[in-house]
């Protein structure tokens, strides 16, 4: 039965292997944790002088690096100076160059946000009027590439191997003590061990290339590196290694000094080595805390501890999880799990549920902070798949419990002795050790019927002291032969043993549960890696909001301004024309024209028009002619802007019956 069960198991692991697979290849970058709810001067927008400088106003505060923040001209060329500054809480910006001419600018940043991750984007702003640019504004994404994926799979092996390790170790020590001297879960947690400190070395060295230049040949550098040294995630990551340093020492006491203690010594040292462990895995569980979602938003001084829980109730479910598995399968036939370690284990599985519902319940409602982000962002979708995926691994194990409750109840048959073939090895052995008195007794009476005297007595003395020689030599490789014997007796009765209990029904049937459970855990692993570096719905909707108020407060205070220099030749000829439209998009708008002389005052003009041409789709020119309001101010309500794109607009003004000129400038409409 051995037999079947293996291929089953590895094509299970297979299938489960290819599904994560799935779901990390289909996570993409990293999503944005901090997002750009507002800029000066805002995207599209053409600003008739150049700005000073150009800032950007985040949901939540950022780490920034000198080139963070970069402007382009039309060409490629940086036109800002100096480092970007915070000027106040989460609004930054960056100084420009002066005398910039007209045409279109680009804004691209690239910053972390207060939760560890990487965030990039760009965008375009005009002076004087739209123009080519060439620089291109696709591709902007953070923690994408090489390096990306390297970065999203140190994560992913840093979470399991810390699953790995704390549950293998907590199985051993609260549910099954005799496992602590089972090379299979030795190998186990030993691997979980070595599977997280290899990861945040490798996360260490990845994360100055992963939240900069994204480049594979960066992952050595060592100014890099010091810079990463200086920052949260940074520490975060030492103190894991460090941590790892004193779980390397808990390890080799539980599966050392532990194992090999009487049931008297073990009670006592079972205490310090809980105390113990309790300390580090909350230590670890902390690097974690510390530095992404639990640190940053709404409650962080109750979110991190409740984040640690989480993770240690995580660890106890689907560590012990493995662990118990790898007891059914690959402990020795003399040392079978037997019913009260699964119990045990069943109880503390339990208690990690009720854990994780509570905090997880917590955690939800910190990062959502409503029920519409639930199917409205990205993170509520995950979180749904999560809970789904919780509520089956739960369901498996009520079946799994089932069964551990029939395990217990069954009559446990002891394996019949055998003796057969030592009893014929005994025979051999008698029959082996006759051989030498016959031998010797046919000598002697050879000698006494001869009657020879000194010369019979010495063939007779030879042929004793080379009988003793063969005789030593005999008993020799009879031991030899004894003791091959009873290794071999011993592996029958082993395999024996081990074919009684793998037939056992219920043990098979608490193995193949177990087992769906572990497969239904690897995807849950896989989903709540990707939570963890997916932007939070509260905050996205909360960034979502925050960018139509500030659309909303640009329409409300005209969202498209031209101010046009005009001069019809004659006396009192030259002046301003400003024409506000709002809010400047495709359909109706509210359009009004102002008239002033160059010193700022209002004055009457016989007569303005205005025209709108989309020459790029052989639009226009559309006329429109404003009402006179007052002096030096016209109006007209639901212009109509067909389609967006970059709209000539033409105001001509007549300043007497003879003198007037048009003036003209392009703008973003749409």
């Amino acid at each position: 039965m051995t037999q079947t069960i293996a291929p089953r198991v590895r094509t299970l692991v297979l299938l489960l292997l290819a599904a994560t697979g799935l779901l990390l290849a289909g996570a993409g970058p990293v999503s944005a944790h901090a997002a750009v709810t507002g800029s000066a001067p805002q995207q599209g927008a053409v600003v008739d002088k150049a700005p000073t400088q150009v800032s950007l106003t985040f949901s939540e505060k950022v780490a920034l690096s000198d080139d963070s923040l970069r402007v382009l001209d039309p060409k490629g060329k940086r036109v800002d100076r100096g480092d970007p500054a915070n000027l106040t809480g989460t609004t930054y910006a960056v100084k420009l160059h002066g005398g910039l001419p007209d045409g279109t600018y680009t804004v691209t940043y690239q910053v972390v946000s207060e939760d560890s991750h990487p965030v990039a984007g760009a965008y375009t702003f005009s002076i004087g009027a739209p123009s080519q640019t060439t620089v291109s504004v696709s591709g902007q994404t953070a923690g994408g590439g090489v390096v990306g994926t390297l970065y999203g799979f140190g994560r992913y092996v840093s979470y399991a191997g810390f699953i790995v390790m704390v549950g293998g170790a907590a199985f051993v020590l609260a549910c099954w003590q005799r496992g602590a001297g089972v090379r299979a879960l030795q190998r186990l947690t030993v691997a979980g061990w070595l599977a997280l400190t290899a990861a945040t070395l490798g996360l260490l060295l990845l994360r100055g290339s992963y939240t900069g230049t994204g480049k594979v040949g960066d992952v050595f550098d060592l100014d890099l590196l010091g810079q990463v040294l200086q920052t949260k995630t940074g520490a975060a990551l030492v103190s894991r290694l460090l941590l790892l340093a004193a779980a390397a020492l808990f390890i080799a006491v539980l599966f050392g000094a532990y194992e090999k203690r009487e049931d008297e010594e073990k009670r006592d040292l079972t205490f310090g080595l809980a105390v113990g462990g309790v300390v580090v895995s909350a230590g670890l569980a902390a690097s974690w805390a510390m530095s992404e979602h639990a640190s940053t938003g709404l409650q962080a001084g109750i979110a991190m501890p409740v984040d640690i829980i989480h993770l240690l109730a995580v660890a106890g479910w689907l560590g012990g999880l493995a662990a118990l598995l790898v007891a059914l399968y690959r402990a020795p036939a003399d040392t079978p799990v037997d019913a009260s370690a699964v119990r045990r284990f069943s109880r503390l599985a339990f208690g990690s549920v009720l854990a994780l519902v509570a905090t997880g319940i917590y955690q939800s409602w910190r990062q959502l902070g409503s029920w519409t982000a639930f199917t409205d962002t990205r993170y509520g979708q995950l979180l749904l798949v999560k809970i789904g995926l919780v509520a089956v691994l739960v369901g498996i194990a009520w079946v799994s419990r089932r069964w551990t409750g029939r395990l217990a109840e069954a009559v446990v048959v002891k394996p019949r002795e055998e003796s057969d073939s030592v009893a014929v090895t005994d025979a051999d052995a008698d029959a082996d050790e006759k051989e030498p008195a016959r031998a010797g007794a046919s000598g002697s009476g050879s000698g006494s019927g001869s009657g020879s005297g000194s010369g019979s007595a010495g063939k007779g003395a030879a042929a004793s002291g080379k009988k003793g020689a063969a005789g030593s030599d005999k008993a020799d490789g009879e031991s030899e032969r004894a003791a091959q014997l009873a290794r071999q007796q011993a592996a029958i009765d082993t395999a024996r043993r081990k074919e009684r209990r793998d037939g056992d029904p219920n043990r098979f049937g608490l193995r193949r549960s177990v087992l769906a459970e572990a497969g239904v855990a690897v995807v849950l692993l896989a989903v709540t890696t990707m939570l963890t570096s997916t932007e939070p719905g509260r905050t996205e909707k909360e960034a979502k909001a925050a960018t139509s108020a500030s659309a909303a407060d640009a329409s409300s205070a005209g969202a498209l301004t031209l101010d046009m220099s005009f001069d019809t030749g004659g006396e009192d000829g030259k002046g301003v024309v400003r024409v506000d439209l709002d809010p400047a998009r495709v359909g109706g708008n509210e359009m009004h024209v102002y008239v002033q002389r160059p010193n700022g005052r209002a004055f009457d003009i016989p007569e303005v028009k205005v025209a709108f041409t989309l020459e790029s789709q052989d639009i226009g020119p559309l006329p429109v002619v404003p009402d006179h309001i007052t002096t030096g101010h016209w109006s007209a309500s639901g212009v109509q802007i067909p389609m967006a794109g970059e709209w000539k607009v033409s105001v001509t003004v007549r300043t007497s019956d003879i003198d007037q000129t048009t003036v003209s400038k392009n703008a973003q409409i749409g």
